[in-house]
């Protein structure tokens, strides 16, 4: 949960041993492990970089994520990042692990993780396209019942994501739905149970920040403020202990015409 990687963060960056990396910086072309070519960054967080690479044999395109190693202190966010990913493979909304690598860089070892490359928007991409910034509310249900269908089995498994926001959500549309993957889950090592509930949270709040936010939730109809509960956690978990009850309920809301 959250306060468990607060105390994560402040005891990896008081570390003396821990180098203090905060960009790599790969410019295009840049050869990495002899196998793989540095197209462009895709997009920087908490624990580090993730680029577009091209395998130098096959031509094929996957993603890089680089890990700073200051968040990475003897290897373990990488492994743990690499292991979830492992668990939930099975799933088509998770991205699909491949291999790990150690690079140099300014005479520090580097962990690389490669995993299939994702095509289409970041969810918080395809939101600022749409007018306003903001989804109409039967799209915006398309996307959570998406997710919430995927989450589903994750949740039956007692696995979970752990780390959903429209900044690791990728989305593109097709036909009358959204292909969706999900990327960067997090393994907080605590109570799934409460990991579960917590999925179940963020997943209303994203569809309350596609709607429009605080700005637009006054207007919106009883079948959304049915779902987001005010952004009530306890309501929320209440209502719906987990994906498959989410999913359960938007398959069966009566509209208001």
């Amino acid at each position: 949960m959250p306060d468990s990687n607060g105390s994560q963060t402040r005891q990896n960056d008081k570390d003396p041993k821990s180098p203090m990396t905060e960009s790599f910086n790969f410019k295009p072309g840049k050869i990495i492990a002899n196998k793989y070519e540095i197209e462009n960054l895709l997009g920087c967080g908490w624990e580090g970089e993730v680029y577009l690479t091209r395998e130098l044999r096959t031509g094929i395109e996957r993603t890089a994520k680089f890990f700073f190693p200051k968040r990475n202190i003897n290897n373990e966010v990488a492994q743990r990042f690499a292991q979830k990913l492992y668990r939930i493979r099975t799933n088509p909304l998770i991205i699909q692990y491949h291999n790990h690598e150690i690079i140099k860089y300014k005479s520090q070892d580097i962990t690389c993780l490669i995993s299939d490359y994702v095509d289409g928007d970041l969810l918080c991409d395809y939101l600022n396209k749409n007018p306003g910034k903001r989804i109409h509310p039967f799209v915006a249900l398309k996307i959570i019942h998406t997710i919430a269908l995927g989450l589903e089995d994750i949740h039956a498994s007692g696995e979970y994501h752990g780390d959903l926001h429209i900044n690791n959500i990728f989305v593109k549309p097709i036909g009358v739905g959204f292909h969706v993957k999900l990327i960067d889950p997090f393994d907080w090592r605590d109570n799934k149970y409460l990991n579960i509930k917590k999925d179940v949270v963020d997943l209303i709040r994203i569809l309350y920040d596609i709607l429009g936010g605080k700005k637009w939730y006054a207007k919106q109809g009883p079948e959304i403020k049915s779902i987001c509960c005010g952004l009530k956690k306890t309501m929320i978990t209440k209502k719906f202990k987990n994906a498959g009850v989410l999913r359960k309920y938007i398959e069966t809301i009566e509209w208001v015409i």
